[in-house]
C-alpha cells in the first residue's frame, strides 16, 4: 500500500480557490437559467456598450443587455426610467427572443416628460439647411435608467445607471411640390430626416385650403394663383411649423445654381403672399404660376417648389421669425 504524500499549504489553498470558482460559475449558470445569455461572456457589470439607443420620428427605444443586470442581481422589474420605480409605465420590457436578451423602453416623443425624460431645446445662429444665416434650433431629449436604492443604510449591490440622450434639428427642407406651367402635375416624395416624414406640401386651389389644387386637362395658366401649405401629421402639438425660406428650381434637385426665391424672412417675391407662419401646425402662403425662361423651347415649364422649414415651440417662434414677422404677424411689402 502506497501512502502518499501529503499536501503542502500553498496547495490545498489552490485546490480549495479551484472549487471556489467552480462553484460560483455554477450559480451564475443557475441565475442565467431562461435567458439568452452566456456566462462565460456576460458574467460581469454592465459597461457603456450594453445600452442602445435608437432615436425615432415619434419613439425612442432603449435597448439594454439584460444579462449584467441579472449578473449584478437585478431582475427587469428593477429597471425603470429616471427613478420612477413605482410607476409600471417607466418601466422597460423582456424581449428574450433576441441574443443576449434585452429590456426594451419605448418613450413617446407625445407624452416624453411623463416618466420625468428633459427636453432641452437650444439656440444658435448658424446656417440653416440652404446655407443661409439665421437662428438654427436643436432638441434634445434625455433622461436615465436606473435600479432602486434599498431601504437600508448599506447594499451589497452595485447600483446601475444608464444615460441616454437624443439630438433631434428642427429644420428640415421639404420639397414635395411639382408644378408645371401651362400643364401641372403634383408629385409627392418622402425626403430623409429626424421628423421630415411628418411635414409634408400641399396645394390649394383657393384659400379656404379645403380642397388640394385640381389640375384641367389643358394645365394651369400662366398667373394662376396657386395656394401652398406646409403641414405636420402625427407630430407632438408642443411644435409649431415655421417655414424660414422657400424657393423653385427647375428641376427637382434643391441644390440646383438655377432658382427664383418666393420668400426668406421678410424678403419675398412681389406675387406672393405669407397667411400664416409659425403659428400652428401648417404654414400657408400663396404665388402666381409662372415659367422659368431656359424652357423657352419647351411645351411645358416644369417648376419645383421647396421650403425650409423649422419646427419652434409656440413660446420660442416668435423669437427665431424676422423682425417685420413678430411685429405684423406677416411679412410687409
Amino acid at each position: 500500500m502506497t501512502v502518499g504524500k501529503p499536501l503542502s499549504g500553498a496547495e490545498m489553498t489552490r485546490v480549495c480557490f479551484v472549487f471556489l470558482l467552480m462553484s460560483n460559475a455554477a450559480s451564475v449558470s443557475t441565475q442565467f437559467n431562461g435567458y439568452n445569455c452566456d456566462a462565460s461572456y456576460h458574467s460581469r457589470f454592465p459597461g457603456e456598450r450594453d445600452i442602445s439607443v435608437y432615436c425615432g420620428v415619434q419613439t425612442i427605444t432603449l435597448k439594454i443587455n439584460f444579462c449584467p443586470v441579472l449578473f449584478s442581481g437585478y431582475t427587469d422589474t428593477d429597471l425603470a426610467l429616471n427613478g420612477q420605480h413605482s410607476d409600471a409605465q417607466c418601466r422597460g420590457f423582456i424581449n428574450n427572443n433576441t441574443f443576449p436578451t434585452a429590456v426594451l423602453f419605448s418613450i413617446s416623443l407625445n407624452t416624453l416628460e411623463a416618466c420625468g425624460n428633459s427636453l432641452v431645446v437650444s439656440t444658435a445662429y448658424g446656417a440653416n439647411a440652404y446655407g443661409n444665416m439665421s437662428l438654427v434650433q436643436i432638441g434634445n431629449v434625455s433622461g436615465y435608467i436606473d435600479t432602486p436604492d434599498p431601504p437600508a443604510i448599506i447594499s451589497y449591490l452595485p447600483g446601475l445607471l444608464y444615460k441616454f440622450s437624443c439630438s433631434y434639428p428642427l429644420e428640415y427642407l421639404v420639397n414635395n411640390s411639382q408644378l408645371a406651367s401651362s400643364s401641372v402635375a403634383v408629385s409627392v416624395k418622402e425626403s430623409n430626416g429626424t421628423f421630415v416624414s411628418t411635414l409634408n406640401m400641399i396645394l390649394y386651389n383657393d384659400s379656404t385650403y379645403n380642397q388640394p389644387l385640381s389640375i384641367p386637362m389643358a394645365g394651369l395658366a400662366l398667373k394662376t394663383r396657386v395656394f401652398a401649405a406646409v403641414k405636420a401629421t402625427n407630430l407632438d402639438k408642443r411644435w409649431n411649423i415655421l417655414m424660414d425660406y422657400c424657393y423653385t428650381t427647375p428641376s427637382g434637385n434643391p441644390n440646383d445654381e438655377l432658382r427664383y426665391d418666393l420668400f426668406f424672412g421678410c424678403s419675398k417675391d412681389p406675387q406672393t403672399t405669407v397667411f400664416e407662419n409659425g403659428k400652428s401646425q401648417m404654414g400657408r402662403f400663396s404665388f402666381e404660376v409662372f415659367r422659368f425662361v431656359k424652357h423657352r423651347h419647351q411645351k411645358m415649364s416644369t417648376v419645383f417648389l421647396h421650403c425650409v422649414t423649422k419646427l419652434c415651440r409656440a413660446d420660442d417662434c416668435i423669437m427665431l421669425m424676422p423682425v417685420s414677422l413678430r411685429l405684423f404677424s406677416v411679412c410687409v411689402s
